[in-house]
């Protein structure tokens, strides 16, 4: 091993520059998490909103005369018409309620989260056509909160465990091994 020892020298500054590479990976794809949560609780609200004016168009015409009914009334009415045709908005209109119920349930627990519940809340609550939706159109960025900070943060710490635990510790181990039983021989 002689021949390696005036590159050691070498080997040490790319190692350190290969530290601060993985660094700056690690901080720039942490802290697209919530950069993509953001985009996806804008689409999220969207959605919302428009799931939300429906269902008053459904509760307008429920209030309005002759009827004078709530919404669930209105859907038990409508679903039990003898007119297939009729009968079968009722579901339409249930849906459109749950539905609001669940975008709004997702969308609150998404907003009160903290920190770093919001990933395992955002998973939990995940709409998938959503979600999928906000893939399509993401647009990677780095967050300037203290948030997209703090998973940068995490990021960096990450990949350098992995890099150090999974990738120099075991070669540097390998050569230490091989180099003690040169000596030995």
């Amino acid at each position: 091993m002689r021949w390696t020892a005036p590159l050691r020298p070498l080997f040490r500054a790319s190692e350190g520059f290969l530290d601060r590479v993985l660094c700056l990976l690690g901080a720039v794809a942490f802290c697209q998490l919530p950069e993509f949560i953001q985009q996806y609780l804008q689409r999220l609200g969207g959605h919302l909103d428009e799931a939300r004016h429906q269902l008053a168009v459904f509760e307008t015409t429920a209030a309005s005369p002759p009827f004078n009914l709530t919404l669930p009334q209105y859907i038990e009415r409508t679903s039990a018409n003898s007119d297939r045709a009729v009968a079968q908005l009722g579901p339409i209109m249930q849906n459109s309620l749950d539905r609001v119920n669940e975008l709004a349930s997702a969308e609150s627990a998404l907003r009160n989260a903290s920190i770093w519940e919001r990933p395992f809340v955002f998973f939990a609550n995940l709409d998938r056509s959503i979600a999928s939706a906000t893939l399509d159109v993401y647009k990677p960025a780095v967050p300037t909160t203290t948030e997209g900070l703090l998973y940068a943060a995490a990021g960096m710490i990450v990949i350098l465990c992995v890099y150090h635990g999974c990738v120099r510790y075991p070669i540097s181990a390998a050569l230490r091994r091989r180099a003690a039983r040169r000596l030995a021989a």
